[in-house]
C-alpha cells in the first residue's frame, strides 16, 4: 500500500491550506492520445493563458495576489536561493507574453487548470514512487536531481518544505521543482496529481480546479480517477495505492 501523508510539520507552517490529490490510472500515452487530442489540448492551454490575465493586475509579478501569497508562504520555510512557486513561473510567462505551450499530454492537461485557475498543479509518477509520498519539513540530505537541469545531484536544505518518498526528494520547496525520477512521462500510466491552495478564501477554488482536473484528465487521458480528494488538517493522509 502507498499512501499521501501530509505530516505535522507542514500543518504548524501552514494550519489553514487545503491540498487536492487525485489519483489518475490507466492514462493514454502520449501517442495514443492522438494529433486530434493533442490540437485539442494546445487550444485548451491557449484558452487558459487568456484566462490567465484575469488574475493579473500588474505588470509586477509580485504585486499580484497569487504571487503575494505564495511568495509570503515561502517565507516560512528554507528554500534554495530564487527558488519561486510553480504559479509564479506560469504567469510571469503570460505578463511578458510569452504563453505557456504544449509539453506532453499529461503536463499540458495541469498546466491548463493552473493557469485557469492560478493556483499551482503538479503531477508525479506513481509508479516511480519508494513507499509512501510524505509533505514534511526535511531535515536536509535528501537525494535529489532536478528536471530541467545538467543531471547533477541537488539535495534538499534542513526545514526546506517538499515531498518525500523512501528514496528522496519528489518535488523541492513544495511546489518548485520535481525531480527527474518521479516525473511524468509520455508514458506514464498512473499519475498522483495535486493542486495546492495556500488562502483560506480560495478553498473554493481549489475545489472547482480539482473536479476540472479530474474531468480532463478523464476526457483528454482516458484515464480512471481512483481517487478524487482535499486534503485538510481535519483529514491528512490518503491511500494512493492499494
Amino acid at each position: 500500500m502507498k499512501r499521501f501523508v501530509t505530516e505535522d510539520s507542514f500543518w504548524q507552517l501552514f494550519p489553514d491550506a487545503a491540498i487536492g490529490v487525485i489519483v489518475a490510472r490507466g492514462m493514454r500515452s502520449a501517442d495514443e492520445v492522438g494529433e486530434q487530442g493533442r490540437a485539442e489540448l494546445a487550444s485548451l492551454l491557449e484558452g487558459a493563458n487568456r484566462l490567465a490575465e484575469r488574475h493579473i493586475t500588474s505588470d509586477t509579478i509580485s504585486e499580484n495576489e497569487p504571487v503575494r501569497a505564495w511568495r509570503e508562504a515561502y517565507r516560512r520555510f528554507k528554500t534554495k536561493k530564487g527558488a519561486r512557486c510553480s504559479i509564479e513561473n506560469l504567469l510571469k510567462r503570460v505578463i511578458k507574453g510569452r504563453p505557456v505551450g504544449p509539453i506532453t499530454p499529461s503536463v499540458d492537461v495541469y498546466n491548463a487548470v493552473s493557469l485557469k485557475y492560478a493556483l499551482p498543479v503538479g503531477g508525479e509518477d506513481i509508479d516511480s514512487f519508494a513507499g509512501d509520498l510524505r509533505l514534511t519539513v526535511t531535515q536536509g540530505g535528501d537525494a535529489f536531481v532536478p528536471l530541467g537541469e545538467d543531471g547533477a545531484e541537488d539535495p534538499t536544505l534542513p526545514g526546506e518544505l517538499c515531498y518525500l518518498d523512501d528514496e528522496g526528494a519528489v518535488c523541492r520547496c513544495w511546489n518548485w521543482r520535481d525531480g527527474v525520477r518521479t516525473a511524468l512521462t509520455d508514458d506514464s500510466v498512473n499519475a498522483f496529481l495535486v493542486i495546492e491552495c495556500v488562502e483560506p478564501g480560495r478553498v473554493g477554488d481549489c475545489r472547482a480546479a480539482l473536479d476540472e482536473l479530474a474531468e480532463l484528465v478523464e476526457r483528454y487521458l482516458g484515464a480512471t480517477i481512483a481517487v478524487k480528494r482535499l486534503v485538510t488538517a481535519a483529514d491528512r493522509e490518503v491511500v494512493i495505492e492499494d
